[in-house]
């Protein structure tokens, strides 16, 4: 019998979750905990971590897992370095859903940045209005700039106080164009950092700044060790029929 676990995290892992239970596949969804109101799923559902690859092999043990899809945020790395580990101690087959990175297209404005630090250093001296579209977790390094005011975007409000003064938005995505271009010109913003996320649900964001010539400092994905790896969700469901049918 199958039993899969989904590491959600990204808007394709809800479209996974409807289609596995539509399929009438036995899985849990797991979230790691840092959205306070997570979308409901037609699943069961588990919110936290697991303790480390050896806390989630426990957890594939425990549960009866047969499958483990990593749905993660790409920039979670810690989360799939520890589901890469697990799977292995556990002989569990992984395979991850994992969008394309955005590519650079003519008329882009981009500084590619390897980690958050390198972000930080590739933005100017001179006071300029900063838009850090890079989530709550990594924004502390940018307290070494303080000369910049920035904008934040959040899921959730922030219950703890910033390590700098900024200007919080609190919404929730997919972001249009439209109103990223309302946002950047309100605001005038002129520097954007982002993680290279991809997908369609954040890029508007990056579509933005090549209409208006507002530069964007990129940081690149984190490397991981090489791992199955699919782009949408008709190719997972096609690695779980596969799977389920040599088991049968």
């Amino acid at each position: 019998m199958t039993r899969a676990l989904i590491l959600g995290g990204i808007a394709d892992a809800n479209v996974l979750a409807a289609e596995i239970a539509r399929a009438g596949i036995d899985a849990v969804y797991s979230y790691g905990g840092r959205t306070r109101a997570p979308a409901d799923q037609p699943l069961t559902t588990r919110i936290g971590g697991f303790g480390g690859a050896s806390g989630l092999a426990d957890t594939i043990r425990h549960e009866g897992i047969t499958h483990v899809i990593d749905a993660t945020h790409p920039f979670a790395a810690e989360i799939s370095r520890n589901a890469i580990e697990a799977c292995e101690q556990t002989g569990t087959p992984l395979i991850a859903l994992e969008r394309a990175p955005w590519s650079k297209t003519p008329g882009d404005i981009w500084i590619d940045a390897a980690d958050v630090d390198a972000a930080v250093a590739a933005l100017p001296e001179a006071p300029a209005n900063v838009f850090l579209a890079i989530g709550r977790q990594h924004i502390a390094p940018f307290a070494r700039r303080p000369q910049h005011a920035y904008t934040l975007r959040f899921v959730d409000p922030p219950e703890v106080p910033l390590p700098f003064a900024a200007d919080v938005i609190v919404s929730r995505g997919p972001f249009t164009l439209a109103g990223e271009l309302e946002m950047l010109r309100a605001r005038k913003i002129a520097w954007i950092v982002a993680r290279n996320s991809g997908g369609d649900g954040a890029r508007a964001k990056v579509d933005a700044a090549r209409l208006l010539g507002v530069p964007v400092i990129m940081i690149s994905r984190p490397q991981l060790p090489e791992r199955p790896r699919v782009e949408n969700v008709a190719e997972v469901m096609q690695w779980l029929g596969h799977r389920t049918c040599l088991g049968a």
